[in-house]
């Protein structure tokens, strides 16, 4: 085998290693859920959540996603499935649909192991912040979700496009914003007042950067004369529900230390 066919090389949207192409952004975000996972490690102690615990459900919520989308493509088009298995197995692995029925599945799951949801979200918000910067980081070097035409200075080439010339980078805006988002929700984290206060500023500020991002994105899906794309109004969903858990009055629980009368030793108790 010649050295050319054992040296890596990169083409739009792959990773090619001799025969084997690999997914750019399929490689990207096996490395961004791990990067979020190894975060929620730290994030766990500021929640007082068991560290193994909170792996245990961000695990849950990947494999949900992962079999979520796939079982309503298959339930929305069995025929399609029949027909082409393969195919329909391989379509975007999450659609709208399958992010609604992943919360659903993850909200169960926590009520079933006793998990506190307000205070599971205010430590999954900075790792989603990172999950976010490495899947737009994924989507540059896959081009894809770019830009509309600029002139500035700073815009690129999408590879493969001969028509639009240089566009925004928009994918590198929101690598720099989502880990900003991080940095700011960790800081929050560690001297939050109320449960779901963290979860609620990054719903806010994560939809607001989505919101405003989507304006120099080049439109995917749309409603066609509808006043907003698809994209934009989950994006004013995530700014609404944001607002509802940030103004929420939900103290977090605290540990105070109590005497018991008969032998004098130390219990802990949550308040």
């Amino acid at each position: 085998m010649s050295l050319l066919h054992t040296t890596a090389i990169f083409v739009p949207g792959f990773l090619r290693l001799g025969r084997l192409h690999l997914p750019v952004y399929g490689l990207f975000a096996a490395a961004g859920l791990v990067a979020a996972l190894g975060l929620s490690q730290r994030t766990a102690r500021f929640v007082g959540i068991p560290a193994e615990k909170l792996w245990d459900a961000g695990l849950f919520a990947m494999i949900a996603a992962f079999f979520a989308s796939r079982v309503l493509l298959v339930v929305m088009d069995p025929q399609a499935f029949l027909r082409y298995p393969l195919l329909v197995l391989s379509l975007p692995s999450l659609t709208y649909g399958g992010m609604a029925l992943t919360g659903l599945l993850v909200a169960v799951y926590l009520r079933r192991k006793r998990l506190p949801l307000l205070d599971v979200l205010d430590a999954w918000a900075p790792c989603a912040a990172l999950l976010g910067a490495v899947l737009s980081l994924g989507h540059y070097f896959e081009g894809t979700d770019a830009g509309m035409p600029t002139r500035l200075p700073w815009g690129i080439v999408t590879p493969g496009d001969t028509v639009l010339g240089r566009v925004h980078p928009v994918q590198l805006y929101a690598l720099a914003a989502y880990l900003a988002l991080c940095v700011v929700l960790l800081r929050r984290l560690a001297g939050r007042l109320r449960a779901g206060e963290v979860a609620g500023y990054g719903l806010l500020a994560g939809g607001v950067i989505s919101f405003a991002l989507d304006l120099l994105r080049q439109p995917i899906d749309s409603f066609g004369d509808g006043w907003l794309d698809p994209p934009q109004w989950i994006a004013l969903g995530s700014i609404l529900a944001g607002l509802i858990l940030f103004t929420r009055n939900q103290p977090i629980r605290q540990e105070k230390i109590v005497l018991t009368t008969d032998s004098g030793t130390q219990m802990k108790e949550l308040v």
